[in-house]
């Protein structure tokens, strides 16, 4: 009988020491597990239990503007409240509700009333953009289950001055159009972060790899180059414009052609960027002075006797000889102003806008009579494009410039036909910065400076750091033939022009252009344009360009644009203090 005993304890023996092993094996399957395979899991458990994060939000940037040598603030930041309810909490509900109908009024949210007796609801808003004084007034009155919860909103106290140009701040938080959104990271700055690894009481380890203490970095103030007394005329007489001329929209820019700074820049209509959602038509977002390209129109004339005084193949006193329309290729060019025939000058011909002219001096640069060759179409596409930097985005500082389009000789659409019509300021697109950047050089003395709206930031003590000045580019120009472009066009405005105050040396060019509308040319519709500028006869301290349109009517420059200029300029002599010669 002992050897069956023996064997049945050798076989527990057996079934013992298997099962020891597989439930080792389980304990090193499992610790394997959780060690390597949840490893990442359980780390964030342990992390979410043990580190305590806090984000400290940056404060946006501020926005001023000039306000002639000082600083003004246009865009500042209020702290305002979100009122919510918990009605688990409330115990008078009438009362609750009394109050805040009583002190909220305006900010409670529509049917805010039926949520606050309901029990089976927590944290309810009922009430947006409480101020600071309605908040207060809130919590005097002691009433359980009412909680508030700071937030920034953008302030304009100039509502819509400038508004384009300055943009808004989305309900996402994110700037959008104009500095807002061009400039929305420098203005955002970064938020802070204070995470500490605590331990089962909450209580802060001083020591551990996982603790971060990063202060908030507040986003920059900004100063821009804008003045606000400009900028506010400009506004005024753009509105009395479209009023004058029965039109409905309407832009304007003014630069100081010594640096490129815009002085002002508006269009019309506008909007409140504090009320942005009310806005029926996306295009009152848009700065039409960077965003819309098109056909300037006779304004460009200026800049093709800019090309055939500095090649040498024109002066102001060349002559030719006009018969009010011209050949080139298959095509027949007209003039608008009919009657100044014959032997007349160059002169004559920016006077009385003649496209006959214009023409004459793109024939001169190269080819016969009848065409305009190859190397004078890459000559005046050379000076357009690379020098006076038409139909290239400028770089100004804010969102969604457009470039428009100069096209080149190498293109099969650059052809003789083409370029007739773009020296007259047609067949091409630009926007109002770009031709007023590029006239700036053409009449400064040669020199191209890049626009901007920026003039620096504002440091902790309030004052503005100066940002580096934008490259410049010399020789767009010859000194002498900038002089010579800068008298024609003050000779020009003369025979058209005696409402200039006197002692003052102004010039300028009017334009005409056809609208394009599904690809086509309309025929009972232009936009009227005037570039020119002001100042002493040594030195010219502003470019003013205007533009008004309508739909379905015909303006004219002469008529319609150029009272904008004349009265902006008039206005802008006496601000500027610029002292009259005598």
């Amino acid at each position: 009988m002992s050897k069956p005993i023996i064997a049945l304890s050798n076989h527990r023996i057996r079934l013992l020491a298997w099962f020891v092993v597989i439930m080792f094996a389980v304990f090193v399957v499992r610790l394997f597990w959780l060690q390597v395979i949840d490893h990442d899991k359980f780390v964030s458990l342990a992390n979410q239990e043990q580190l305590k994060r806090l984000v400290i939000p940056a404060k946006r940037g501020e926005i001023y503007m000039m306000d002639g040598d000082k600083l003004a603030k246009v865009v500042l930041n209020e702290t305002v409240y979100t009122v919510f309810v918990d009605p688990q909490i409330i115990d008078k509900p009438e009362k609750v509700i009394e109050a805040l109908k009583e002190i909220a009024g305006g900010n409670l949210r529509e049917n805010y009333d039926d949520f606050v007796g309901k029990k089976d609801l927590r944290y309810w808003v009922v009430a947006n953009k409480v101020t600071r004084t309605q908040a207060e007034l809130l919590k005097k009155r002691k009433l359980g289950g009412i909680g508030f919860q700071a937030v920034t909103q953008r302030v304009y106290p100039e509502q819509q001055l400038a508004s384009q140009t300055l943009g808004f701040v989305n309900a996402e938080g994110k700037g959008s159009y104009g500095v807002e959104g061009y400039l929305d990271k420098q203005l955002t700055g970064a938020d802070g972060l204070l995470q500490s690894v605590t331990d089962i009481s909450s209580v802060p380890l001083t020591i551990g790899k996982n603790n971060i203490n990063r202060p908030a970095r507040d986003g920059d103030d900004i100063a821009l180059t804008i003045d606000r007394n400009i900028q506010s005329y400009t506004e005024q007489a753009l509105a009395q414009g479209l009023k004058d001329a029965g039109a409905t929209n309407a832009s304007a820019i003014v630069m100081d052609p010594r640096s490129g700074k815009v002085l002002a820049m508006a269009s019309l209509p506008t909007y409140n960027p504090a009320k942005y959602w009310e806005v029926k038509d996306a295009n009152d977002f848009k700065n039409v002075a960077t965003m819309v390209p098109y056909e300037a129109g006779s304004v460009f004339k200026p800049f093709t006797l800019g090309i055939g005084i500095d090649k040498g193949v024109v002066e102001p006193s060349s002559t030719f000889y006009n018969t009010d329309s011209i050949r080139v290729e298959d095509r027949v060019i007209k003039n608008a102003l009919k009657g100044y025939t014959g032997q007349i000058t160059m002169q004559d011909a920016l006077n009385y806008s003649l496209n006959t002219g214009m023409v004459t001096v793109a024939e001169r640069l190269g080819g016969t009579s009848g065409t305009i060759s190859k190397s004078a179409r890459q000559v005046i596409y050379d000076y357009f494009h690379d020098r006076y930097r038409l139909g290239e985005i400028t770089g100004i500082e804010v969102s969604g410039e457009a470039a428009g389009r100069i096209i080149s000789p190498d293109q099969q659409e650059g052809n003789a036909v083409r370029y007739s019509n773009m020296v007259f300021g047609q067949g091409l697109n630009v926007t109002m910065v770009q031709a007023t950047a590029g006239f700036s050089a053409l009449i400064n003395g040669g020199t191209y400076y890049q626009p901007t709206v920026i003039a620096g930031t504002i440091d902790d003590d309030g004052s503005l750091v100066r940002s580096k000045p934008k490259q410049a580019y010399d020789g767009v120009v010859s000194g002498a033939t900038s002089r010579k472009v800068k008298d024609m066009a003050h000779k020009a405005r003369q025979v058209f022009t005696k409402d200039d105050k006197s002692g003052y040396y102004i010039g300028g060019k009017t334009g005409t252009s056809q609208t394009i509308e599904n690809g086509k040319y309309t025929f009972d519709q232009t936009t009227a344009s005037y570039l020119g500028y002001g100042g002493t006869k040594n030195e010219s301290e502003y470019v003013i360009m205007v533009q008004i349109s309508g739909k379905g009517l015909e303006l004219e420059g002469n008529i319609h644009a150029k009272p904008i200029f004349t009265n902006i300029s008039n206005w802008l002599v006496d601000y500027l203090r610029i002292a009259p010669e005598k």
